[in-house]
């Protein structure tokens, strides 16, 4: 059985070069520290150009899983080291969050001690889908680039073109909540944090406390508090961040890890 045992923390700041460095002596001896979202937290491109595994011909086996090497100095890994947890990764590049919800509860059946989790969930951009076609989860997203059976391509077509931003918006706003008052009443600790898209054309605002990093705000997104502290992407055409993004945003989660006592 895992412990509950609780010992004190404490936090030294220290800046140097505008960087903040925390050392922490961390309040629970073991904690599960579950990650979810899409490349992202996958780390897609971060030292290897491949965002699945499967693309590495050496890794065919693994499938949609995050490449290893990407995943080695991704924000969650660097995360997970720092708080001495044990890390499970449901993460997969271009995932919708449809799917990020359905894995993550599946996941939570598993657990019996609940009270040693802390869950760090990334949110994808609000248009995805995932659509079950012959028993396997196809992920679906407006770049009008995802593989579907030859069968679906006119309707892939359609969603593409005829995509409703504000009732997309609208539905992953409800969907994230549900989810957040389901862990709640769970008693699951939890930080949700957005990828790329916001909230901010939601008119009735939901009250998250701390369990939602700046929903509501253009620059409290990954991508934009990243591209504020000048850090580029590895390409100009790409959504993702090197080495050095990750390590700001593992700094920057365990700084908000802390100040709001998350662990």
């Amino acid at each position: 059985m895992l412990s509950n045992s609780v010992i004190s923390a404490t936090v030294e700041p220290k800046f140097r070069n505008d960087t903040c460095y925390f050392f922490l002596q961390f309040r629970r001896t073991f904690i599960i520290l579950y990650v979810n979202g899409d490349s992202h937290t996958a780390a897609a491109e971060a030292v290897n150009p491949h965002a699945f595994a499967m693309d590495d011909g050496q890794l065919f086996y693994m499938g949609r899983a995050p490449h290893p090497e990407n995943f080695a100095v991704s924000w969650a890994k660097r995360l997970g080291d720092a708080l001495r947890a044990g890390i499970h990764c449901n993460a997969e590049s271009a995932s919708s969050n449809t799917r990020i919800i359905r894995t993550t509860k599946q996941w939570l059946e598993k657990i019996r001690n609940l009270d040693e989790v802390l869950m760090v969930i990334q949110w994808s951009t609000w248009e995805r889908e995932e659509w079950l076609i012959d028993d396997v989860y196809y992920q679906i997203g407006a770049s009008g680039m995802d593989d579907v059976p030859e069968d679906h391509q006119q309707r892939y077509k359609e969603f593409v073109v005829g995509v409703d931003w504000k009732q997309k918006t609208l539905q992953a706003h409800n969907d994230i909540w549900q989810l957040h008052t389901e862990l709640e009443e769970l008693g699951v600790n939890h930080i949700f944090f957005n990828g790329n898209n916001d909230f901010s054309s939601i008119k009735e605002r939901r009250d998250w406390g701390t369990s939602y990093i700046d929903p509501y705000d253009p620059e409290g997104t990954y991508n934009a508090r990243i591209r504020a502290k000048g850090i580029q992407t590895v390409m100009p055409n790409s959504w993702h961040f090197g080495k050095d993004g990750h390590s700001f945003w593992n700094r920057f989660m365990l700084q908000y890890i802390n100040a709001n006592n998350k662990v």
